[in-house]
């Protein structure tokens, strides 16, 4: 299915859902949306139900039983997309710190320009972040110059999730064998294509922190990231990723 399926996945998002699935379904290009929501207490999912009686054919909704970590919800969705034949597969947030006008530039580069892995980056061009405290870009920034030195990956925002995906890199890739859930979680999955050397684009987009809702960056997600990027880097070492 040449529309392309956009993963979210949720938990206490009731602010932004709404607000993100029509401004998704407002584009000029038609895009699909899995909701993967994590029982929210808020009743998230409640909210995604009632949508889906305007918007049959778009829109999608997996509840799972508990909050289970980002990469997860993903691992889940992309199963999911797979299942149902989606050419290309999306990863974007329901805060609004990914604009869903660039999904259309992540898909132009892998339909028509022939990348495998389109990156929303932050920081291919410089620093576009919009209402971070410059401790939060620095860890980010640096984080993926870290991830650099320790991959040799010539990704400049190696942590960044908001990505499309063409289908034969989910196929290829063992999901069952993804192990981190939160920004390593997306490391991993860049690292583990770019191991199997598939064709991965960074596109320019303007990265705004949320305005309403949670954020659910911890230490122990900072944590995962800097000792699984070692952990990966070991793997292909030894011929185990």
């Amino acid at each position: 299915m040449n529309c392309g399926i956009v993963i979210i996945p949720t938990y206490n998002e009731i602010e932004n859902i709404e607000s993100i699935i029509r401004a998704t379904f407002s584009l000029q290009k038609e895009f699909h949306l899995l909701i993967v929501d994590d029982n929210s207490p808020d009743k998230t999912a409640v909210k995604v139900i009632e949508l889906q009686k305007e918007f049959p054919e778009q829109l999608y909704l997996e509840i799972r039983t508990k909050k289970s970590g980002l990469g997860t919800a993903y691992v889940h969705g992309f199963k999911w997309a797979l299942a149902h034949n989606y050419d290309y597969i999306f990863e974007m947030d329901a805060d609004f710190s990914h604009n869903p006008n660039d999904l259309e530039k992540l898909y132009h580069a892998c339909h028509f320009e022939g990348s495998d892995l389109a990156i929303g980056s932050r920081y291919v061009t410089g620093v576009n972040v919009v209402n971070w405290p410059l401790s939060r870009v620095l860890l980010s920034y640096f984080a993926s110059v870290y991830v650099r030195m320790i991959t040799g990956m010539k990704i400049m925002d190696a942590t960044a999730g908001f990505i499309c995906y063409n289908k034969k890199v989910l196929q290829n890739i063992n999901l069952d064998k993804i192990k981190f859930i939160g920004y390593a979680f997306q490391i991993e999955m860049k690292y583990r294509a770019f191991a199997k050397n598939y064709v991965i684009q960074e596109v320019p987009v303007i990265f705004t922190d949320r305005t309403k809702g949670q954020s659910k960056m911890s230490g122990s997600i900072i944590k995962e990231a800097i000792f699984g990027v070692i952990s990966l880097r070991i793997k292909k070492f030894l011929n185990r990723l």
